[in-house]
């Protein structure tokens, strides 16, 4: 799956909000329905539902019926792409605090 400034910003995008990063907590135990996701959240279902909907189109979540309810889950490779971009930035630093680490040390 290549790496996608584009994705990156829609994976950070769907993280802003603080309800969404509750429905991706609530969702690490497993998947639930929307009904119970919603549930305790100090809106109504169908603005629960636009931010099932957000983190559905940033790939952050999926979701299947199964009979009349629909389940959701987080998606298997979500944070993939966010989690490389993450890795590139602590490479970028950890290469650059060693050279300032060597400077610091050359100088008398």
């Amino acid at each position: 799956m290549p790496q996608t400034i584009e994705s990156v910003d829609s994976t950070l995008s769907a993280l802003s909000d603080g309800t969404r990063r509750q429905i991706i907590a609530r969702l690490a135990s497993g998947p639930q329905p929307a009904g119970r996701l919603a549930h305790g959240l100090p809106m109504s279902r169908p603005a629960v539902s636009k931010h099932l909907r957000v983190l559905r189109e940033a790939g952050l979540i999926e979701s299947h019926k199964i009979g009349r309810q629909q389940l959701y889950r987080l998606a298997p490779g979500g944070f993939l792409q966010l989690q490389a971009a993450l890795d590139e930035v602590g490479r970028f630093w950890a290469s650059a605090l060693d050279e300032f680490k060597q400077f610091a040390e050359s100088q008398p």
